[in-house]
């Protein structure tokens, strides 16, 4: 997969910037905003808060699924 169209977010665990999200799900928050989950590819859970055409754009690329 290609890591440069990946979804990139901050590893609370390692305090790593710019991690690549590995099997990255779209949820819709409760008040319509969208947050990704995932991992960093060694199992440490992340998560990335963003806007609605990235969400949408990372689901049109592939590099994500949509829980939603």
């Amino acid at each position: 997969m290609d890591t440069e169209k990946m979804i990139k977010a901050y590893c609370l665990k390692t305090k790593e910037k710019n991690v690549p999200m590995h099997d990255a799900k779209i949820t819709k928050t409760a008040r319509g905003g969208f947050m990704a989950g995932g991992h960093d590819g060694n199992g440490n859970k992340m998560a990335a808060i963003m806007s609605e055409a990235k969400a949408l754009q990372a689901i049109k690329d592939g590099v994500a699924t949509q829980g939603f």
